[in-house]
C-alpha cells in the first residue's frame, strides 16, 4: 500500500514554513550540515538555470493544531537554498559568470521572483511512526553503487577545471559517440567528462599521465588559471579533427581507439598552439591542408592494421614498431603518449614538408 503523495512547492514555500517554524530540518537521523560554500553555490546555479533538481522527502506533523513539515531527506539542498536567499553567500564565477559574486539581493528583480517560484518535487509521507521513517532513511542511502574515478571527481570537485572540463565534454559528446570514440555505455558513467579532462591536462600542462587529472582539478578549484584560456584552441582542434574525419569516416579507422584519439588530438594542439613537452618542431597548419593529412593518417592507421595482422610475416619499420607497441601496452603512460604524438606530428610534418 503507497504511503506517500507526490507534490510540488516552491522555494518560497520552504521560506515562509521557515519563518514561521513549520519546518524541521534537523530530524535526530538526518546528517548535520556539510556542504562547501562551492557545493551551495552550483545548486543555486541549477536553480536558476531552470533545471532539475532530485527530490525531497517529507513528512509531518501536528503540533499544537500546526502542520510541521519535517525533512527525511534533502537537508542539505534545502539549507542551501534558504542560506543563499538569507544573503550568506554568494555565486561562484565558475558557475556563473553573469551573477558571479552576487548574493540573492543582488539578482535581477526577475531573477529573483524566478528563484522563488522554483517548483521543487516533494515525496510527503503520510503520518507514520519513527521507526517506519528511520526504515524508510536507510533504504534511500543503500541504493548505491561504487564510483568509478571520474564520478568521484564529479562528487569531489566543482571549481573552475571541472566545470571548463564538463563543459567541453557535453559540447563534444555527439561527435565521439557516433564516431566511436566512445560508447553511450561509457558515456553514462562519465567518460565524455574524462575525455576532456584529460585531453584539457595537456593543452595546460602537456602531456602526462591520466593519473595526474585530479591534480589539475585540485590546481584549478578556486581560480581558473590557464584553463579558460585554452577553450579557444580545445575547439579549434577539434574543428579540424571533424574536418578530417566525420563522424562515419572516424569510425573506419584506428583514431577511434580512444588511446589513439588522445595522440591524434595533441598532435594537432601542438601545431595549433603548442603543446609545452613536445619536442618536435612545429609547423604551420592550414585548413587547406587537411585533405593531405588525412591521406597520411589513413596511411598510419592502414599500416597499423597491416603490421598488427596475425598473417604478417614482414618486417616492421623500427619507429612503426615502438608506435605499436606504446599503443598496445602502457597506454595512457606518460612517456608511451609522448612518443605517439611525436610520431604523429612527425607524419603528418613529413607529409607537408
Amino acid at each position: 500500500m503507497k504511503d506517500f503523495d507526490t507534490r510540488v512547492y516552491n522555494i518560497s514555500d520552504f521560506v515562509e514554513w521557515r519563518e514561521t517554524d513549520l519546518l524541521d530540518l534537523s530530524p535526530d537521523f538526518q546528517r548535520r550540515s556539510v556542504w562547501t560554500e562551492k557545493a551551495k553555490s552550483y545548486l543555486v546555479d541549477t536553480v536558476i538555470r531552470g533545471k532539475p533538481i532530485p527530490k525531497l522527502l517529507l513528512t509531518q506533523q501536528f503540533d499544537k493544531r500546526r502542520n510541521i513539515r519535517i525533512v527525511v531527506d534533502g537537508q542539505q539542498r534545502l539549507r542551501a537554498l534558504l542560506d543563499y536567499h538569507d544573503g550568506n553567500f554568494r555565486i561562484s564565477r565558475a558557475h556563473n559568470k553573469e551573477f558571479a559574486g552576487r548574493t540573492f539581493e543582488e539578482l535581477p528583480d526577475e531573477i529573483k521572483n524566478d528563484f522563488l517560484k522554483y517548483e521543487i518535487g516533494v515525496d510527503l509521507l503520510y503520518d507514520m511512526p519513527y521507526r517506519d521513517i528511520l526504515d524508510i532513511f536507510a533504504r534511500i542511502n543503500t541504493y548505491t553503487v561504487k564510483l568509478n574515478k571520474q564520478e568521484s571527481r564529479n562528487a569531489k570537485f566543482l571549481g573552475y577545471f571541472k566545470q571548463t572540463s564538463y563543459s567541453l565534454g557535453y559540447d563534444y559528446v555527439d561527435y565521439w559517440i557516433d564516431s566511436g570514440v566512445l560508447s553511450k555505455t561509457n558515456v553514462s558513467r562519465m567518460a565524455e567528462a574524462e575525455l576532456a579532462s584529460d585531453l584539457l591536462v595537456a593543452l595546460v600542462g602537456g602531456i602526462q599521465t591520466n593519473k595526474n587529472i585530479d591534480t589539475y582539478y585540485t590546481r584549478y578549484e578556486d581560480e581558473p588559471g590557464p584553463v579558460e584560456e585554452k577553450l579557444e584552441i580545445f575547439d579549434q582542434v577539434m574543428s579540424y579533427i571533424g574536418e578530417i574525419y566525420p563522424n562515419a569516416d572516424m569510425k573506419g579507422t584506428n583514431w577511434k581507439r580512444i588511446h589513439l584519439f588522445y595522440s591524434l588530438f595533441t598532435a594537432i594542439a601542438h601545431f595549433l598552439g603548442g603543446i609545452e613537452n613536445i619536442e618536435v618542431k612545429r609547423i604551420s597548419i592550414r585548413p587547406t591542408n587537411i585533405g593531405k593529412m588525412r591521406v597520411t593518417l589513413d596511411e598510419v592507421s592502414a599500416r597499423y592494421d597491416e603490421y598488427t595482422h596475425s598473417n604478417y610475416s614482414g618486417e616492421t619499420p623500427d619507429d612503426f614498431a615502438e608506435f605499436i607497441d606504446k599503443s598496445r601496452r602502457a597506454t595512457t603512460d606518460t612517456g608511451s603518449r609522448k612518443f605517439r604524438t611525436e610520431f604523429i606530428c612527425k607524419k603528418i610534418a613529413d607529409s607537408l614538408a
